[in-house]
Order: structure tokens, then C-alpha cells, then sequence
């Protein structure tokens, strides 16, 4: 039975208010999963999303070449065995159109629409501390009055707009790449500049390249990367994988990423110069991110290993850039070694710097300066004529999509300016001072950094729903992770973050792309299993970090 009703009662305000136990913020994969278990406890709860659709990253990341960079396979629910049977992919690594029909096919066999608000836009959410429920409204004046406020905002949902000086003088068009037109850009026989080489940025390059007339790329920080081998799926192909659903399904919860492989290597030490060599030809070979997260661990912690494994890499990428030096000087890095940034999966993007209409420009040594009408300005005063710029320039990592709410907990204390001071989270799920709010890929937990998301997404919606429903099966109907734990949790992640050279790197994971952001790693560095083992511990224990009454 619901403890709330999901009616409109008469207030003093001109807005009538809907009473909920539950709000979900966001319909993306977390966001459903979260409204589909929150269901399965009896609770009245509506999802409230801002597109026109489901499928969140997967709805607005719609961006020539977008493709996810984790096996279909894995990147799937957990929900039921004939659920995972009924969608075939076409291939190892679906592409964007696919991804978003799947997860529209999943909103339809769970029945999920009829809970799902879209078009709608969540602007603030205040605790109450008199009824001990959220006080929440909408961009169109909706409000809505929730026991639990649960954000499925996704770790990379805030992308940053605004970047440089001068871009509204721009005469063309201008486009980030988190909210690319569902109706596409034109950029046939026309000058593009993309602004950006991360996963992001190396998807569009690869795609524009063949259908432009030139293609200025604007490279700050080069990446290492791993080729993309991406097999079309037969049935026999998706037969094998349903059979081995269960097995699959604990495999993934207990890796270092969230992914079926992990490392299982010897470690580096015990190994020959020859043998290191061979097995990562082998990792190399398979074309995905085991290369990554599944030859040596110690590339996180040890900057020689880190280097060797690095000039491996580097010497795949000058063999493929046919040794020009201005073009290895400006795409190869050197200065972090490999696995400190996320590591892209790519098709031919090298050799699109080969072509006669492609351009790498080398934003270490003249940095982009403002837009200017014409195009972009670096630093030696050099106008660069373009009639579309894209902004593949990432995201507000971990914080930024509950930063854009104005989210107030006891006392009003603002969510947004905590944040701004210092990062801190007890285990992602909750902060102290903000009673019965839940998050999922949030700071200081797995996220899209060192995850497999649906893998850390419904992990994550398990313990929350398991936390709400022992909290009401012992008549409790407020949660709130203590001060104390919270301080334990953000000393323990510290001390794992601070032993890896991740913390060492500027990169989005450590908040070194936005301005005066706190520094400190928005990815748990202990990994998935480890992780999943503490949640477990914790509430097996009965919650004893997060006070309930």
C-alpha cells in the first residue's frame, strides 16, 4: 500500500499541489530502474524528465558517431531474464539511434510511461523540516509535495555551455554536443570546428571528417586510445550471451569497473619484458576497454609501469600517423600517462588527421583566445573562418547535474554551495543535512569515471530501495547518513584516491575542467567489487551510517 496519495489537495497558493511518497528525477537508465523498484515496494512515484522522451544521455547525445563504449552485452538490466532475451543488438557496441530505441522498448515492456512526466524540468526541491517531506517545483510551476527525492541525474548531464568569450557574436551555428538537435546539423560542404579530442570529440571528428569541406580540430589535452572492434551480432551470437544471463549478472557486480573482464594477470613484476609485451598485443587486439581495465592494475599507481604501458600506446599512434612529427607532436600525450584520463574507443579518427581537409590545431601552443563573428580567435591572432562550431568540451562531472537545481536541506542549506566548497558524499548516496534525499552516480561512488554504468546504476537503485524499505518496515519515515559516517566515507576515499596517479592528472575526473571546483576525485578509485562489498556490509548491519526516525 502507499503511504501517500497521488492527489491534488486545495492549498492558499493558485497551484494545487501533488502529494507523492517518491520523486525520480530523470528517465534516463537509472532513472527508470529507479521508478521501476520504487514501484515494486507499493509506493506512488512519478519520474520527471526534462526531454520529450526517455533514454537520458542516450536521449540528448545525439551527435554524429555517438556510440556506447561498453559491450551490449553488459551495458543492459539485470531485471529479468526474458527482458534481457527479448532486445537483440545489432552489434558489440550499438550506436546512439540504437541505444535510445532499446531503452524506449524497456519503458514499454515495464509500463513505465504512464509514471513518467517529460517535458518537465525540476528547478528547486527544499526540505521541510516541520513535515519532514520536499517541498518541489517545476520550470512551469508545478508543485509537488515527496517523502523521498530521489536524483537520477546521471554523473555527465551538465554540459558546459559556455565557454569561451565572444561566442554569442558567432554569425554561424554553434553546438555542444550534450544537446545536439534532434533534427541534426547540416554540415555537408561547410567549415566545422570542433573544439575538444576526448570520447566525446573523437566519435564527431571520425563521423565529420568524409562530409565536410574542412575540419578544424582544436586540440588542448591529446588522448591515448584503443581501437574499436565492433562485430555485428548474429543470433547464435546474442544466444550464447543469454545463456550465460546469471552468470553475467554476478560477474559484473563483483569487477574492478563493473565490465565481465577484470585484471587477472600476473602482476607486472613476475613478468618478462616479453611477456608484459605479449599480453598487451593481446588486450590491444580485443578492441575494447580491456585494454584498459583488464592488463595492469599497477598503471594506477605507478608512474614507470604507467610510462611504460603509455609509450606501448604511443607507438600504435605514431605508426598510424605515418611518424609525422607535427602531427604526433600536437595528438600524441605525453604529458599523463595512460588509464588517468578515460580512455576513448575510436575507428579510424588518426587517420582522419591525414586527410587533405582536416587540420590539427595546437591549442598548447596558441590557446583558443574568444569567438569572434567570423570563428575562432587562438592566441597568436590568428582568425580561424568557420560557419559551425562544435563544443565537444564535456560536462560538469558528478556535481553539476543536482547543481542546476537549487536543492535545500535543513536550514536551507544549499546543495549547490557546499559543493562549491567541498565535494562530500556518504558512499554517493546521501549527504549529511539533506534528510531523504537519495543519489545514484554521484561523487565519491562508481561512476561513468571508472563504471560501467547500468552495471553501478542498479546496484546502486538495489541499496536505496533496500534502505527505504527497512526504514518503513520498522516505521521509520526519515533517512539521513550521520556527519560521522559521511567524514569516515570521504577520509576512506581520499585515502585510495590520493594513492593512485588519477588524483595527480588534470582531467574531469578530479574537476580540473571547470573553473574553481573543488579538487578531489569524483570517482571511488577502490573499485566496483570492493565498493559493492561495503554496501552490502552496511546494510546488513542496518544502516547503522544512515539515521533513521
Amino acid at each position: 500500500m502507499s503511504t501517500g496519495l497521488d492527489i491534488t489537495v486545495p492549498t492558499t497558493e493558485a497551484t494545487p499541489v501533488t502529494r507523492l511518497d517518491a520523486v525520480v528525477i530523470g528517465a534516463g537508465i537509472t532513472g527508470m530502474y529507479q521508478l521501476y523498484k520504487m514501484r515494486e515496494l507499493g509506493l506512488n512515484v512519478r519520474a520527471y524528465e526534462t526531454g520529450s522522451g526517455v533514454g537520458g544521455t542516450w536521449y540528448w547525445n545525439r551527435y554524429p558517431g555517438a556510440r556506447v563504449d561498453s559491450q551490449a552485452e553488459i551495458y543492459n538490466y539485470w531485471i529479468s531474464e526474458e527482458l534481457y532475451k527479448a532486445w537483440k543488438p545489432s552489434e558489440r557496441f550499438p550506436a546512439q539511434p540504437e541505444t535510445e530505441a532499446w531503452l524506449n522498448f524497456v519503458a514499454d515492456q515495464l509500463d513505465l510511461r504512464k509514471d513518467i512526466q517529460l517535458n518537465t524540468r525540476i528547478v528547486s526541491a527544499h526540505y521541510q523540516e516541520d513535515t519532514g517531506r520536499w517541498d518541489v517545483r517545476t520550470a512551469d510551476g508545478e508543485h509537488i509535495d515527496t517523502r523521498f527525492l530521489l536524483t537520477c541525474c546521471g554523473p555527465l548531464s551538465a554540459p558546459l555551455i559556455n565557454r569561451f568569450p565572444g561566442q554569442e557574436s558567432f554569425r554561424g551555428e554553434v553546438h555542444h554536443t550534450g544537446l545536439w538537435p534532434k533534427a541534426g546539423v547540416d554540415v555537408k560542404g561547410k567549415r566545422v570546428a570542433v573544439v575538444g579530442t576526448g570520447a566525446t570529440g573523437i566519435q564527431v571528428i571520425q563521423s565529420m571528417a568524409p562530409e565536410v569541406a574542412l575540419l578544424k580540430v582544436f586540440v588542448r589535452t591529446p588522448q591515448y586510445m584503443v581501437p574499436l572492434k565492433n562485430p555485428k551480432y548474429s543470433q547464435a551470437d546474442w544466444d550464447h550471451w543469454t545463456s550465460r544471463f546469471h552468470e553475467t549478472k554476478q560477474r559484473v557486480r563483483s569487477t574492478f569497473a563493473g565490465f565481465d573482464f577484470d585484471f587477472a594477470n600476473k602482476p607486472w613484476a613476475e613478468l618478462t619484458p616479453s611477456e608484459r609485451t605479449r599480453i598487451l598485443e593481446k588486450f590491444w587486439a580485443e578492441g575494447s576497454l580491456s585494454m584498459w581495465l583488464a592488463t595492469f592494475p599497477e598503471i594506477f599507481f605507478d608512474e614507470k609501469i604507467g610510462e611504460v604501458v603509455s609509450e606501448f600506446v604511443r607507438e600504435k599512434m605514431r605508426e598510424r600517423l605515418r611518424h609525422d612529427p607535427d602531427l604526433c607532436r600536437v595528438l600524441i600525450p605525453t604529458r599523463h600517462t595512460f588509464g588517468t584520463h578515460r580512455v576513448p574507443l575510436e575507428n579510424g579518427y588518426l587517420e582522419v588527421y591525414l586527410r587533405d581537409n582536416v587540420e590539427a590545431v595546437d591549442c598548447r601552443a596558441s590557446p583558443i583566445e574568444r569567438i569572434v563573428p567570423e570563428g575562432i580567435q587562438t592566441a597568436d591572432g590568428r582568425i580561424h573562418d568557420v560557419d559551425v562550431i562544435v563544443l565537444a568540451v564535456g560536462y560538469d562531472a558528478g556535481t553539476g547535474g543536482l547543481a542546476r537545481i537549487d536543492i535545500r536541506g535543513r536550514g536551507g542549506r544549499s546543495l549547490k554551495e557546499l559543493w562549491q566548497k567541498d565535494i562530500r558524499t556518504a558512499m554517493g548516496f546521501q549527504v549529511h543535512g539533506y534528510p531523504n534525499l537519495f543519489m545514484t552516480t554521484a561523487p565519491l561512488a562508481p561512476s561513468a569515471a571508472l563504471c560501467n554504468v547500468p552495471t553501478c546504476a542498479q546496484q546502486q537503485v538495489d541499496w536505496i530501495v533496500g534502505c527505504v524499505d527497512y526504514a518503513r518496515r520498522n516505521g521509520k519515515k526519515v533517512i539521513e547518513a550521520t556527519k560521522e559516517f559521511e567524514d569516515e566515507w570521504v577520509r576512506h576515499h581520499d585515502e585510495l584516491a590520493s594513492a593512485t596517479l588519477l588524483s595527480k592528472t588534470n582531467s574531469w575526473y578530479m574537476g580540473a575542467n571547470v573553473e574553481g571546483k573543488p579538487r578531489r576525485l569524483v570517482a571511488y578509485a577502490g573499485g566496483v567489487g570492493a565498493y559493492n562489498s561495503q554496501c552490502d556490509e552496511e546494510a546488513a548491519k542496518g544502516y547503522p551510517g544512515f539515521a533513521m526516525r
